[in-house]
């Protein structure tokens, strides 16, 4: 064995690492060594993991093989966190004669998807595993798979073979850097990433979209798809009659929110509807508060999903959601816009200069952007999703996700200066939440869906407080999907009903 280390199995090395604390497996992570097949020659190699943290970015599992007998060598990268809420999908605009765009890093999951419109050119995610590589390097790799096999297609399929080698010759030009492309990494995972070299500032070739994910998707990841609700009696019914066949007790099925009380997790969701109205919004209260079956997104147990309609002053109709799992206490709240889509956008202005500035309530909706003009920040629709904060926490929450995301800016092989940019950039964040100076935070929501409250009795006395309605841009309508929207046969029947 080289370096005259043992072998431990992969389960001593998994309870080894959960023992040690998330900063010293940051910092000084144990390499384990594992014996394993090699698939090439039959014989026993090493198989060393290392599990380890990417500065502000994710959780990760590096794996790395080698066979003393027939030098055979491959390298994997496999997430050890958890599945982001939502999906995401990068798309970078690679210019002709811009090599350098060539060398951006690029985290590619397991569930990733990697697309070249311009060559009609796919990598599916069980093409090429969970990597750490370029631009270049996933390109050059797919090249190389795909010539793997061409000396047996030219015996077998010559036709094939020839196309292929036309669509390696355009894949290779790309390489080069000769003709410009676009690189589309879709992920339904979210644990995807492209550099961007020119954070925290937006960069004008690259630009990234969260979305929901389909059941197919979820199905994919292996969550729980919820059945139908025909389905469900039947499902029910089959286990119940499995079981007596098998003369396995059923367990009795408690109704949902008996279970919560008694082992202490009960929920806001799980209160009478005078409670969720006074802890979930202060501005009116529901007139019902609705419960609809839902799944538990953490341990996939049927549980109760409430939620309420209600107005906020010179804001809009909303829809307040709180599910809570009384089996394993899990629990989640949401707010979504209610109401029809208005007709103009909505652009946000808080001129922040005391404390009462930061304490005021911030609702940001999935398709606001959100800008600070001092530190030159921008963040692209739909970076945080949408939340339910203050303007001291939203400030926080940006400084938090920007140290997830961008891993590659404090780590061991970054440029000293792109390290010191960063470290900089940082403590201005932390200076606009200590109020060293007056700064300004600009929400700009197309679907006019975002609020901030204000600190006087009506919004026309708060100076520090401006909201402006915009007309939304061609590109702005296309985008939320209104442009192609027909309600021509809607109106006619309102019309002759009236």
């Amino acid at each position: 064995m080289e370096n005259g280390g043992p072998l431990v199995d992969i389960g001593s090395a998994a309870e080894t690492v959960a023992a040690v604390e998330e900063e010293e497996v940051a910092s000084v992570a144990p390499l384990h060594q594992i014996e394993s097949l090699c698939m090439r020659c039959g014989e026993n190699g090493t198989t060393r993991l290392l599990l380890t943290r990417i500065p502000h970015f994710r959780e990760i599992v590096l794996m790395a093989f080698e066979c003393p007998h027939c030098n055979e060598r491959n390298n994997e990268v496999q997430f050890a966190g958890e599945l982001q809420p939502r999906g995401c999908c990068y798309r970078l605009e690679v210019p002709a004669g811009r090599s350098e765009i060539l060398n951006r890093q690029v985290v590619k999951s397991d569930s990733a998807t990697i697309r070249v419109p311009e060559l009609d050119f796919e990598i599916p995610p069980e093409s090429q595993r969970g990597r750490l590589s370029t631009v270049e390097g996933i390109l050059v790799c797919a090249a190389d798979e795909l010539e793997s096999l061409q000396e047996e297609r030219k015996k077998v399929d010559p036709v094939t073979a020839e196309a292929i080698d036309e669509f390696l010759t355009k894949l290779r030009s790309l390489v080069s850097g000769n003709a410009a492309f676009t690189f589309i990494l879709d992920d339904p995972a979210g644990n995807s990433f492209i550099e961007n070299p020119l954070a925290p500032s937006l960069d004008p070739l690259l630009s990234i979209k969260f979305y929901e994910r389909t059941k197919e998707q979820q199905a994919s990841l292996g969550f729980l798809v919820e059945s139908s609700p025909e389905e469900e009696p039947e499902r029910q019914v089959d286990r119940d009659a499995l079981a007596e066949e098998n003369n396995v007790n059923v367990v009795q099925r408690e109704p949902h929110g008996s279970v919560g009380a008694l082992a202490g997790r009960r929920a806001i969701a799980q209160g009478k509807a005078e409670d969720v109205a006074a802890a979930l919004c202060r501005y009116s209260a529901p007139e019902e508060v609705d419960t609809l079956p839902s799944t538990c997104g953490a341990c996939a147990a049927g549980c109760v999903t409430r939620f309420y309609s209600t107005k906020i002053p010179y804001f809009r109709e909303v829809v307040v959601m709180a599910t809570t799992c009384d089996m394993c206490g899990y629990r989640s709240s949401e707010l979504k816009a209610g109401g029809e889509i208005p007709e103009k956008g909505k652009r946000i202005t808080v001129y922040v200069q005391n404390i009462e500035d930061l304490s005021r309530d911030v609702i940001k909706s999935d398709m606001a952007s959100v800008k600070v003009p001092e530190l030159d920040l921008e963040l692209a629709s739909g970076t945080l999703g949408g939340i339910v904060t203050t303007v001291e926490g939203l400030i926080t929450k940006i400084s938090e996700n920007l140290e997830r995301v961008h891993g590659f800016s404090l780590g061991d092989s970054s440029d000293d200066w792109k390290r010191k940019k960063w470290l900089d950039f940082k403590s201005s964040l932390a200076k606009l939440t200590s109020l060293e100076e007056p700064w300004t935070l600009i929400i700009d929501d197309a679907l006019a869906s975002s609020f901030v409250s204000f600190t006087t009795d009506s919004v026309e006395d708060d100076k520090r407080l401006v909201v402006e309605e915009y007309e939304r841009t061609w590109e702005q309508n296309e985008e939320l999907g209104l442009n192609d929207m027909d309600t021509s046969s809607a109106d006619n029947a309102y019309s002759r009903t009236d």
